[in-house]
């Protein structure tokens, strides 16, 4: 039952921000118990609606811990540390300082695997840190494929994201490095045999795709496009995860 309880919420940590990131940075709609407006990058959503919805997360994020009565010292951080530093170091100090802001918060934002992995073994393994590791460097394409077609949004709000700072050619630029760093780390859990063929074959095709959106986005961009690599790396991270769940139980 600990194991059901855990997944089901690892379900809904995938599901939900991916379906608020499609719609993109500028309008997310955040529907729950007694919440039901409209977030925007600029900070303007109706009264306290980012506030409430913070400590409705934070407080669900108690939940499994209690259930699963885990012993891990690591997990017992999650909701009492790992949510507050995200809201306040990287949302309130972080990201109106630096361009480098989705770059260092994303340690943040694949914490995930590792939790996770202590949830269920009490320890945290070379794998749990390769799967941070494949998270963590696929974060800024990600974002930045977005904050390129936002920028002007951004902007407005003041906020220093590397289109806004260094411009669009250089934040382009940095989209292929990434993608390319990110498929030397998606080879890694083939490398120390976590995983088999299947999810290497899965890999090299995911990773080949994405670059070849990175190098489109730089020859000849467009909005549309920056939409679309956006979209895909969502798919992408999907798609790699799911075959290393579906290799490790084929092998």
């Amino acid at each position: 039952m600990k194991r059901l309880v855990l997944t089901a919420f690892a379900a809904a940590a995938l599901v939900l921000p991916a379906t608020a990131a499609a719609k993109g940075p500028s309008e997310a709609t955040i529907t729950g118990p007694g919440l039901s407006s409209t977030l925007t990058i600029a900070g303007n959503g109706e009264g306290d609606t980012s506030t409430d919805l913070g400590l409705l997360v934070t407080e669900a994020g108690f939940f499994p811990e209690v259930y699963g009565q885990s012993p891990s010292p690591l997990l017992r951080t999650k909701p009492t540390g790992l949510g507050p530093r995200y809201a306040v170091v990287y949302t309130v100090l972080l990201k109106p300082a630096t361009p480098q802001n989705i770059v260092i918060g994303g340690a943040s934002g694949a914490m995930p695997p590792i939790l996770g992995w202590a949830a269920i073994s009490d320890d945290v393994a070379p794998q749990a840190l390769i799967l941070f590791l494949i998270i963590f460097v696929w974060t800024p394409p990600h974002f930045w494929a977005l904050a390129l077609y936002r920028a002007k949004e951004y902007a407005n709000a003041g906020l220093p994201m590397l289109p806004v700072t260094h411009g669009p050619a250089y934040t382009r630029l940095q989209i292929v490095l990434y993608t390319i760093v990110l498929f030397a780390v998606s080879l890694l859990p083939f490398a120390i045999r976590m995983s088999g063929w299947i999810y290497l074959v899965t890999a090299v095709i995911l990773s080949g795709i994405f670059i070849g959106y990175a190098v489109a986005l730089k020859r000849r961009y467009s909005d549309r496009l920056s939409r679309q690599t956006f979209r895909y790396s969502i798919a992408y991270l999907a798609g790699l995860f799911s075959a290393l769940l579906f290799d490790h139980y084929w092998q």
